[in-house]
Protein backbone atom coordinates (compact mmCIF):
# COMPACT_ATOMS: atom_id res chain seq x y z
CA UNK A 1 0.00 0.00 0.00
CA UNK A 2 1.06 3.45 -1.14
CA UNK A 3 0.03 6.17 1.52
CA UNK A 4 -0.24 9.72 -0.15
CA UNK A 5 -1.18 12.77 1.33
CA UNK A 6 -2.55 15.86 -0.64
CA UNK A 7 -2.43 19.16 0.95
CA UNK A 8 -2.41 22.98 0.77
CA UNK A 9 -3.85 26.10 1.27
CA UNK A 10 -7.42 26.32 0.32
CA UNK A 11 -7.62 26.93 -3.78
CA UNK A 12 -4.62 25.44 -4.10
CA UNK A 13 -5.82 22.68 -6.03
CA UNK A 14 -6.04 19.69 -3.84
CA UNK A 15 -9.36 17.59 -4.92
CA UNK A 16 -8.53 18.93 -8.52
CA UNK A 17 -5.24 16.99 -8.04
CA UNK A 18 -6.57 14.20 -5.94
CA UNK A 19 -9.33 12.90 -7.95
CA UNK A 20 -7.11 13.27 -11.51
CA UNK A 21 -4.56 11.18 -9.62
CA UNK A 22 -7.11 8.51 -8.55
CA UNK A 23 -8.75 8.56 -12.36
CA UNK A 24 -5.33 7.84 -13.74
CA UNK A 25 -4.10 5.04 -11.25
CA UNK A 26 -7.62 3.48 -11.64
CA UNK A 27 -6.69 3.13 -15.42
CA UNK A 28 -3.43 1.39 -14.02
CA UNK A 29 -5.97 -1.15 -12.48
CA UNK A 30 -5.11 0.04 -8.96
CA UNK A 31 -7.13 0.05 -5.91
CA UNK A 32 -7.60 3.51 -4.05
CA UNK A 33 -9.24 4.81 -1.36
CA UNK A 34 -9.47 8.43 -1.47
CA UNK A 35 -10.90 9.99 1.35
CA UNK A 36 -11.13 14.09 1.82
CA UNK A 37 -11.16 16.00 5.09
CA UNK A 38 -13.36 17.86 6.32
CA UNK A 39 -15.57 14.50 4.68
CA UNK A 40 -19.41 14.62 5.30
CA UNK A 41 -20.19 10.84 6.17
CA UNK A 42 -19.57 11.32 10.09
CA UNK A 43 -20.16 13.67 12.83
CA UNK A 44 -16.52 14.85 13.14
CA UNK A 45 -16.27 16.10 9.74
CA UNK A 46 -20.27 17.78 9.36
CA UNK A 47 -19.03 19.30 12.50
CA UNK A 48 -16.22 20.67 10.81
CA UNK A 49 -17.99 21.94 7.69
CA UNK A 50 -20.64 23.56 10.16
CA UNK A 51 -18.19 25.75 12.14
CA UNK A 52 -15.79 26.67 9.14
CA UNK A 53 -18.91 29.12 8.36
CA UNK A 54 -18.69 30.72 11.65
CA UNK A 55 -16.22 33.79 13.15
CA UNK A 56 -14.71 33.96 16.25
CA UNK A 57 -12.01 32.20 18.49
CA UNK A 58 -14.94 29.73 19.32
CA UNK A 59 -15.85 28.79 16.13
CA UNK A 60 -11.69 28.83 15.05
CA UNK A 61 -11.01 26.39 17.69
CA UNK A 62 -13.82 24.28 17.47
CA UNK A 63 -13.51 24.21 13.31
CA UNK A 64 -9.44 23.00 13.95
CA UNK A 65 -11.10 20.00 17.26
CA UNK A 66 -13.81 18.65 14.65
CA UNK A 67 -11.01 18.81 11.88
CA UNK A 68 -8.60 16.84 13.93
CA UNK A 69 -11.01 14.45 14.72
CA UNK A 70 -12.34 13.70 11.51
CA UNK A 71 -8.78 12.94 10.24
CA UNK A 72 -7.93 10.61 13.25
CA UNK A 73 -11.43 8.90 12.50
CA UNK A 74 -10.71 8.61 8.83
CA UNK A 75 -7.06 6.74 10.21
CA UNK A 76 -8.91 4.45 12.34
CA UNK A 77 -11.43 3.43 9.68
CA UNK A 78 -9.59 2.86 6.93
CA UNK A 79 -5.74 3.00 6.91
CA UNK A 80 -5.78 -1.30 7.51
CA UNK A 81 -8.27 -1.95 4.95
CA UNK A 82 -6.03 -3.23 1.71
CA UNK A 83 -5.71 -0.81 -1.44
CA UNK A 84 -2.54 -0.24 -3.75
CA UNK A 85 -3.22 3.72 -2.84
CA UNK A 86 -4.67 5.16 -0.24
CA UNK A 87 -5.29 9.17 -0.58
CA UNK A 88 -5.33 11.75 2.09
CA UNK A 89 -7.09 15.20 1.17
CA UNK A 90 -6.00 17.57 3.77
CA UNK A 91 -4.35 15.99 6.29
CA UNK A 92 -1.64 17.42 8.86
CA UNK A 93 -1.59 20.96 7.34
CA UNK A 94 -4.73 21.30 9.14
CA UNK A 95 -2.49 22.56 12.17
CA UNK A 96 -1.67 25.47 10.10
CA UNK A 97 -5.11 26.93 10.99
CA UNK A 98 -4.20 26.85 14.80
CA UNK A 99 -3.20 30.10 16.08
CA UNK A 100 0.60 30.63 16.86
CA UNK A 101 2.54 28.85 18.59
CA UNK A 102 0.03 26.23 18.77
CA UNK A 103 -0.09 25.14 15.10
CA UNK A 104 3.89 23.93 15.95
CA UNK A 105 2.47 21.98 18.64
CA UNK A 106 -0.45 20.66 17.19
CA UNK A 107 1.63 19.62 14.18
CA UNK A 108 4.64 17.87 16.05
CA UNK A 109 2.49 15.94 18.21
CA UNK A 110 0.11 14.93 15.18
CA UNK A 111 3.05 13.86 12.91
CA UNK A 112 4.59 11.90 15.58
CA UNK A 113 1.49 9.86 16.28
CA UNK A 114 -0.15 9.34 12.71
CA UNK A 115 0.78 7.55 9.42
CA UNK A 116 3.16 9.42 7.48
CA UNK A 117 4.44 9.05 3.82
CA UNK A 118 7.45 9.75 1.59
CA UNK A 119 4.65 11.43 -0.69
CA UNK A 120 2.87 14.13 1.20
CA UNK A 121 2.39 16.54 -1.33
CA UNK A 122 2.01 20.37 -0.16
CA UNK A 123 0.62 21.91 -3.09
CA UNK A 124 1.63 25.49 -2.80
CA UNK A 125 -0.70 28.75 -4.55
CA UNK A 126 0.54 32.74 -4.04
CA UNK A 127 -2.51 33.90 -1.27
CA UNK A 128 -3.61 36.36 -4.20
CA UNK A 129 -4.09 33.35 -6.48
CA UNK A 130 -5.82 31.88 -4.08
CA UNK A 131 -7.98 34.12 -2.84
CA UNK A 132 -8.94 35.19 -6.72
CA UNK A 133 -9.88 31.76 -6.96
CA UNK A 134 -12.24 31.52 -4.41
CA UNK A 135 -13.69 34.69 -4.80
CA UNK A 136 -14.22 33.08 -8.65
CA UNK A 137 -15.72 29.79 -7.75
CA UNK A 138 -17.38 30.26 -4.12
CA UNK A 139 -20.71 31.62 -3.20
CA UNK A 140 -19.75 31.90 0.32
CA UNK A 141 -16.55 32.12 2.13
CA UNK A 142 -15.09 30.12 5.44
CA UNK A 143 -13.36 32.09 7.83
CA UNK A 144 -9.55 31.54 6.74
CA UNK A 145 -10.74 32.39 3.07
CA UNK A 146 -9.73 36.05 3.48
CA UNK A 147 -6.77 37.34 1.83
CA UNK A 148 -5.28 38.03 4.82
CA UNK A 149 -5.96 34.78 6.53
CA UNK A 150 -4.40 33.16 3.07
CA UNK A 151 -1.44 34.91 4.03
CA UNK A 152 -1.29 34.23 7.24
CA UNK A 153 -1.87 30.40 6.84
CA UNK A 154 -0.27 29.78 3.90
CA UNK A 155 3.45 31.38 5.75
CA UNK A 156 2.98 28.97 8.62
CA UNK A 157 2.11 25.74 6.34
CA UNK A 158 4.97 26.72 3.89
CA UNK A 159 7.53 26.97 7.07
CA UNK A 160 6.07 23.65 8.56
CA UNK A 161 6.43 22.18 5.04
CA UNK A 162 9.80 23.46 4.46
CA UNK A 163 11.18 21.47 7.70
CA UNK A 164 9.93 18.14 7.06
CA UNK A 165 9.65 15.51 4.58
CA UNK A 166 6.86 17.50 2.68
CA UNK A 167 7.30 17.09 -1.45
CA UNK A 168 6.14 21.36 -1.60
CA UNK A 169 4.51 21.85 -5.36
CA UNK A 170 4.05 25.48 -7.16
CA UNK A 171 0.15 24.75 -7.91
CA UNK A 172 0.50 28.56 -9.76
CA UNK A 173 1.76 26.18 -12.74
CA UNK A 174 -0.44 24.32 -15.13
CA UNK A 175 -2.46 21.57 -13.47
CA UNK A 176 -1.01 18.95 -16.47
CA UNK A 177 2.64 19.93 -15.25
CA UNK A 178 1.71 19.70 -11.74
CA UNK A 179 -0.27 16.43 -12.20
CA UNK A 180 2.58 15.05 -14.03
CA UNK A 181 5.43 15.93 -11.40
CA UNK A 182 2.69 14.25 -8.84
CA UNK A 183 2.95 11.00 -11.04
CA UNK A 184 6.27 10.91 -11.34
CA UNK A 185 7.28 10.90 -8.03
CA UNK A 186 4.97 8.23 -6.83
CA UNK A 187 5.81 4.57 -7.16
Amino acid sequence: MVFVVIDGLDASGKSTHALRLSRFLEKQGKTILLRFHPSGDNYFGVKTKQFLYLRGKGAHFASAFFYMLDVVHSILLYSWRRYDYIVFVRYLMGTAYLPSPLHRIAYYFFASTVPTSDFMFFLDVKSEEAHRRIQHAREKQEMFESLEELRRIRQKALALARLNKWIILDTNKPIAEVQAKIRELLP
